[in-house]
């Protein structure tokens, strides 16, 4: 379940609903000011266990109103929390070795994320990325926009190339939707839900998602 609250305590008793109905939950600490984060962590640090903690840049389609250098600086607090997963952008890592080093000294669980908001790359570009990520983390994202429904097939495709990752690959948008179900089938630990408004293009409700995997039951 994706939580894109915007006050410290939306966020904590949104989580708290979330984990009633899902194993896991995805925090966006971009929708929140810079100041309240901290507060934030503190709030639900008991949960952290069981959380995804992003905070997506704008280039990147977040919200984070900071500057690259202030965006750093949290990523490194929330580190210190040990959370389940930190989604950290493959960019952000490619560019910054000196965080690159502090989460490996840190032994942080990453998650390391690729999002291509406009369309899907083709499989050799997609198979390119998955190994360029894979020497970051074995914990992959790879989401691209679903313009057909072969944009779709192409993402799932990527999950007979994982190897020993961890691969969490689907397309956003409306041709995307049925990725971020099929993708539970073909390998993904988890796909992204909402608790009601999508929080990302083509995002299902955690009921929604709930009825349609019951009937394979």
């Amino acid at each position: 379940v994706s939580i894109a609250e915007t006050t410290p305590s939306k966020t904590k008793k949104t989580l708290k609903i979330a984990l009633l109905k899902s194993d896991y939950a995805e925090v966006r600490f971009d929708f929140l000011k810079i100041e309240q984060i901290p507060e934030t962590l503190e709030l639900i640090k008991k949960d952290l266990r069981k959380v995804v903690c992003t905070l997506r840049p704008k280039t990147e389609g977040g919200k984070f109103q900071g500057s690259e250098k202030e965006r750093i600086a949290i990523l490194k607090l929330i580190a210190e929390y040990n959370p389940f997963l930190l989604d950290v952008e493959f960019n952000t890592l490619k560019r910054n070795s000196a965080l690159t080093k502090y989460l490996k000294s840190t032994k942080t669980k990453l998650l390391v994320s690729w999002h291509d908001f406009k369309r899907t790359p083709s499989s050799s570009e997609l198979k390119k990325k998955l190994n360029q990520i894979s020497r970051f983390s074995t914990n992959i994202k790879i989401v691209s926009t679903a313009k057909t429904t072969d944009d779709s097939t192409r993402m799932l495709e990527l999950y007979s190339k994982k190897g020993k990752n961890n691969l969490i690959s689907f397309a956003m948008g409306d041709y995307g939707r049925i990725s971020r179900i099929l993708c539970l089938y073909l390998g993904s630990p988890y796909t992204y839900v909402s608790l009601g408004k999508a929080v990302a293009p083509g995002q299902f409700s955690v009921d929604e998602v709930k009825k349609i995997t019951k009937l394979k039951k």
